[in-house]
């Protein structure tokens, strides 16, 4: 077949080598002229990278490129359109595959299942969202092994077959730029559960109300978690699971912040619907993880002052619960570039939370600092445009045993490439304080 790959990141890179390999005839298509492609493909590069899709056999999508964006200049060709994802759940060797979605919340819950089902002595591939695409390893596969997948909006917006177990975590408005309201948002994560069977399991966050009428689309049995039978958090916070089947107390996690139960207790209930139920093995994978880059992660104490960069944090919500993870007095690193998010709870949450002094940044600086003043917030600093400067305001302004909190809640973009560039500036300019 020849097949056109429209977006050659990550992904685009994987499923190019994946379908050559299959003996298909491959042609990149990619809006950027410079992008460097191995020779052995075709490319249709630059302005012209849409020109004409119709005379492939199938167009495989990056998940970040809109179907919208291919079928404005090829109306044609809605049903020639495909993802990695898609040909990954229509060609595994396996059927044991977990997927694992939601606002946030989905890289940490998805690693701790996978760490859970090691655990218990099962071979594990894990990927998705979380940088692997899984045509990266579908070869290496056994109809044994489980395949945790961490699935974004983007990538559950056209797919067609939906795993084993399904998990939608907390939801909150986000990637509204993208899907243009909150119902196209909704819609595209109940993808992952609408072609789930009856012998199928959909699990869901109790005290979110989105999460479980999302999951609701599914056939399967639904179980939820923060709730009876799956895993909560009980009196003295203990975890617990099928009512009294105690597994940890949650001063043991290593995880900074409450919100970080949620991802616990669904991990662990997901892995539950895997048959992985020895606690001695569960206590140990979600006591000893320390959570993943860019979330809440301590970078330095220094002067007595606590560094955290929690720059994966890209939505409003996520900034809340970041505030809330820490009782001690804060200097908060907010705004970026706007993604239609509401910023006045947040600004509410700055109000309530110990935050001393804000710094506010980037393009939605503005609007950000003026939601902060109608909450009765005025200590801000505008106008930074560099880490340097933004961490060296923060340390000038922070006393012992203050923490300084890059949890920006918003998208990265302007100043920075994205929000892993934005955390590695933040790490290497709080490394370089002295």
């Amino acid at each position: 077949m020849n097949i056109a790959i429209v977006g050659y990141a990550t992904e685009g890179t994987a499923s190019a080598q994946y379908f050559l390999s299959r003996g298909h005839e491959v042609t990149v298509c990619d809006k950027n002229a410079d992008t460097k492609v191995s020779g052995e493909f075709a490319t249709q590069l630059g302005d012209q990278y849409l020109h004409n899709l119709d005379r492939f056999d199938v167009i495989v999508r990056s998940a970040g490129i809109h179907p919208k964006v291919i079928l404005a200049e090829n109306p044609a060709v809605a049903n020639k359109i495909t993802t990695a994802v898609n040909e990954f759940l229509e060609q595994s060797p396996t059927k044991n595959i977990i997927g694992i979605t939601g606002t946030k919340g989905k890289g940490t819950t998805s690693t701790l299942t996978a760490n859970i089902l090691k655990s218990h002595g099962e071979t594990v591939w894990l990927g998705g969202n979380i940088g692997l695409s899984p045509l990266e390893f579908i070869d290496k596969i056994t109809p044994d092994d489980w395949v945790v997948l961490e699935l974004s909006s983007f990538q559950l917006y056209d797919v067609k077959l939906s795993p084993h177990i399904a998990a939608c975590l907390m939801m909150a408005p986000e990637h509204l730029d993208w899907h243009g309201d909150i119902e196209d948002y909704h819609n595209a994560k109940a993808n992952l559960f609408r072609q789930q069977k009856s012998d199928d399991v959909a699990i869901y966050y109790a005290a979110n109300a989105a999460s479980k009428k999302i999951a609701e689309n599914s056939a399967g049995v639904l179980v939820p978690y923060f709730a009876d039978p799956g895993a909560k958090v009980c009196e003295h916070d203990q975890i617990e699971i099928e009512g009294n089947v105690k597994i940890c107390h949650t001063n043991e996690l290593r995880l900074i912040g409450k919100h970080n139960w949620q991802n616990v207790c669904a991990a662990i209930t997901i892995a539950w619907q895997a048959n992985c139920k020895d606690i001695a093995k569960i206590k140990e994978a979600v006591t000893s993880f320390s959570g993943l880059p860019h979330r809440l992660e301590l970078v330095r104490e220094f002067n007595s002052v606590r560094y955290y960069d929690d720059s994966f944090g890209t939505t409003p919500e996520t900034a809340i619960v970041a505030i809330q993870a820490f009782d001690e007095p804060k200097i908060l690193i907010l705004g970026g570039s706007d993604k239609g998010s509401s910023f006045k709870a947040l600004a509410r949450a700055v109000t309530s939370g110990s935050v001393q002094h804000a710094i506010v940044i980037g393009d939605t600086a503005t609007v950000i600092a003026a939601d902060l003043k109608e909450a009765g917030f005025t200590a801000i600093t505008l106008g930074l445009t560099s880490m340097d400067e933004i961490v060296e305001s923060a340390h000038a302004k922070a006393r012992p045993g203050d923490v300084v909190l890059l949890s920006a809640g918003c998208a990265s973009f302007g100043l920075f490439k994205n929000y892993k560039d934005r955390g590695e500036q933040f790490v290497t300019a709080v490394q370089s304080l002295a």
